[in-house]
């Protein structure tokens, strides 16, 4: 592959950015522990770069250990006197650090950016028009598919425009709630029960509630608004959950699909896969790679996955979550435009039942992202 994002007689260099402003800050730390552990050091120079809850751009620890969750302990992005400083134009590369009473340092030029960045202002399109103004590469989904992969109202309408299945879901607007509850519990009636109520536009599984009784649905809603003020609510699907990891393809060639994995919730405290089943109680989850699919219920499954990714416009990496119900059929929830990717997230590890390691994803990724051109594409 021609790196042409680098010169020759150096390494090219990442940036590997973490943190955010949004709910999902610690599990961007996390997952940024695992890459900055990964990274083959003798093929790139990398720059570890975090961002406050406040929204600071500052240098970071290079280390591993740092970031990753320990007994419960969920990391942060601490503010600290070396803030970072971003290209500004098209032909600048070089990232600068300002600390206080003293002249911009010079860190050097950065020819990736690996965003680690989970939910709001990071995943959703924000960050990823920021590096196109620079016309700086990055790793993952670009402006529009990022944005619509963040918010599943838009994500839902778009994959039914392309003809894939998608359950039924009403929306609950800013403000409906207060405006005519009566209204918003009627229409949202039609779908049945059970119900999961739902932040649109955050992930990790904050906000969500399952519904049995209409009568707690003004409260659930209330709970998802404390992450977005637009909700989603969506009927039940009977039926295995089960994820595809989707890896985007070189030059002109189709994305690839993993085999799939199945996610099975084996303590009865929980009554789907929430927060703290995805990342505070391991021993009361299964995560079985590949998962125990017929072959052509596995072929349905990994050809939905690439379907959804294509949908959307997608580039890098995706993971498709879908449901596939007694009779068969593949029904999609979700996509995620920057899944979890620490070792242990079923992401990398749908990858390495497929036959590709950690650092070897990593290091794909990156020969991606360093190939495609920048501006439109």
């Amino acid at each position: 592959m021609d790196i042409t994002a680098a010169p020759p007689t150096r390494r090219p260099r990442v940036m590997v950015l973490f943190g955010g402003r949004s709910g999902e800050h610690a599990i961007s730390c996390a997952t940024a522990g695992g890459v900055l552990r990964a990274i083959d050091r003798d093929r790139y120079d990398v720059l570890a770069v975090g961002i406050t809850p406040a929204g600071r751009w500052v240098l970071a620890e290079d280390d591993p250990d740092r970031w990753a969750i320990v007994d419960g302990r969920l990391p942060q992005v601490e503010d600290t006197a070396a803030h970072v400083l971003l290209p500004q134009a098209v032909d600048d590369r070089e990232v600068q650090v300002l600390e206080a009473g003293q002249l911009p340092r010079v860190l050097g030029e950065v020819d990736v950016v690996f965003p680690l960045l989970h939910g709001p202002f990071g995943e959703d399109g924000t960050l990823q028009g920021m590096l196109e103004l620079a016309d700086v590469r990055y790793v993952g989904a670009g402006v529009l598919a990022s944005a619509v992969g963040m918010d599943k109202h838009m994500m839902k309408l778009v994959l039914a425009g392309h003809g894939l299945p998608v359950g039924p879901f009403a929306v609950v607007q800013p403000g409906e709630l207060d405006r005519d509850p009566v209204a918003v519990a009627e229409r949202v009636a039609a779908l049945g029960l059970p119900l999961f109520v739902k932040p649109a536009r955050a992930g990790s599984s904050l906000g969500i509630t399952r519904v049995t009784d209409l009568a707690d649905l003004a409260a659930a809603i209330r709970v998802a608004q404390e992450h977005d003020p637009k909700v989603i609510i969506e009927a039940a699907i009977v039926g295995r959950e089960i994820e595809c990891g989707v890896l985007g393809g070189h030059g002109s060639e189709r994305a690839r699909a993993s085999l799939p994995g199945e996610i099975l919730v084996t303590d009865p405290r929980h009554s789907f896969y929430d927060f703290e089943a995805k990342y505070l109680d391991e021993a009361g989850v299964t995560l079985a790679c590949p998962a125990d699919l017929t072959d052509a219920e596995t072929a349905a499954v990994r050809d939905v996955a690439i379907r959804t990714f294509e949908a959307v416009g997608c580039e890098g990496l995706a993971r498709v979550d879908v449901f596939v119900t007694p009779a068969g059929e593949v029904v999609v929830n979700e996509i995620n435009t920057m899944p979890g990717f620490t070792p242990f997230s079923m992401y990398p590890r749908m990858w390495q039942a497929s036959g590709v390691s950690y650092p070897e994803l990593v290091d794909e990724l990156l020969l991606l992202a360093l190939e495609r051109p920048t501006g439109l594409r």
